[in-house]
């Protein structure tokens, strides 16, 4: 029988499981193929930590928070290499692997695939911001997660005649606090993709406070105000040399108040936006990802990823998912922008 392994790398996301779950069956119904699980991601693949993956051990997983596999941010370029990786499926006799992961688990299995290990990459991120895919599942799940949370945000703030100030997640691209701020009536929603001064800000906080509205801020973590030149990351680096980001809201918390004299909180939402049940749309993708990634991998698609293309999933190449960062157009800013103040 031919086997697959399937890992999950990076940070943890809704939808995960779905994939496992459409891949395991996907493989089994239409090839007969059996799977085993790589358990923490690169870790487990450096390190022979398996498990095996039967058709009972998917049953009900779709509607589960998280990974059943387990992730880590390990970098399987090092800590053996490339030779650790083609030993590792050779002793589990696996024709090659499914990794699920975003930026920096895909640009490793370009990697990979380059010195000849089969790898079909499963795109993975709440941030949205993978190039080659129009939408990577977890990011439905994120928004609807961060509206809830603002939502609530702003029924304290209008009680308290409090400005909120609510910071999510994102890296360095602006999805998540565009879609969670017009869907939550934000009065200023602040990205990386366009630095704006404190005093525009103040402004906008001040037009809402002046028709008689809580002001409500939604800052990304990666945003830049005006005059910066790099985002606030005051705890060092990840295992792949990137920013560990997050502090701007209480950051420009004291800022605010201090501009607009108004009494002002901010939250960092943070993991909650990746935790919990993934919504049915990113279910229905998801699962559909994992089935098209045990197709490349019976075509011998290997270095592609699977992608979605308007309504259809499709294969593209490693290079493409990480040629360019898929960032907020200027013009979805301006559209949103006309609802500030």
């Amino acid at each position: 029988m031919k086997k697959l392994g399937i890992l999950t790398s990076g940070g943890d996301c809704p939808g995960v499981n779905a994939v496992i779950r459409g891949a395991v069956l996907g493989g089994e119904v239409v090839h007969g193929y059996g799977f085993v699980g790589f358990r923490d991601g690169w870790r487990g693949v450096l390190e022979q930590d398996v498990v095996p993956l039967p058709r009972r051990s998917v049953r009900g997983i779709s509607r589960l928070g998280g990974t059943i596999l387990g992730t880590s941010r390990t970098n399987p370029l090092e800590g053996g290499g490339t030779g650790a990786v083609r030993e590792s499926l050779r002793r589990n006799g696996l024709m090659g692997l499914i990794a699920i992961g975003g930026e920096g688990t895909l640009a490793a299995a370009k990697a990979l695939c380059d010195q000849g290990v089969n790898v079909v990459g499963v795109p993975k991120t709440i941030d949205n911001d993978l190039g080659a895919t129009d939408y990577t599942f977890g990011f439905d799940s994120a928004v609807q997660t961060a509206t809830e949370a603002i939502d609530r945000l702003r029924t304290t703030g209008e009680s308290h005649h409090r400005c909120m100030i609510a910071e999510v997640m994102g890296r360095n691209a602006g999805w998540i606090a565009l879609h969670s701020g017009m869907a939550s009536g934000a009065h200023a929603i602040l990205i990386p993709e366009h630095p704006v001064s404190l005093d525009q800000i103040a402004t906008w906080v001040l037009s809402a406070r002046d028709r008689g509205r809580a002001p409500l801020v939604v800052v990304a973590e990666a945003f830049v105000p005006e005059g910066q030149e790099t985002p606030y990351a005051p705890r060092g680096l990840d295992t792949f040399g990137r920013p560990r980001l997050g502090g701007i809201g209480r950051l420009l918390e004291q800022q605010l108040q201090q501009a607009t004299g108004i009494e002002t909180r901010a939250t960092v939402l943070g993991h909650i936006q990746r935790g919990g049940e993934p919504t049915a749309y990113d279910r229905v993708l998801a699962t559909r990802l994992g089935l098209a990634a045990v197709e490349a991998a019976a075509n011998g698609s290997w270095g592609t990823m699977v992608s979605l293309r308007g309504t259809d999933i499709v294969t593209v190449g490693l290079e493409l998912a990480l040629g360019s960062l898929k960032v907020v157009p200027e013009a979805r800013y301006r559209e949103a922008a006309v609802l500030f103040g």
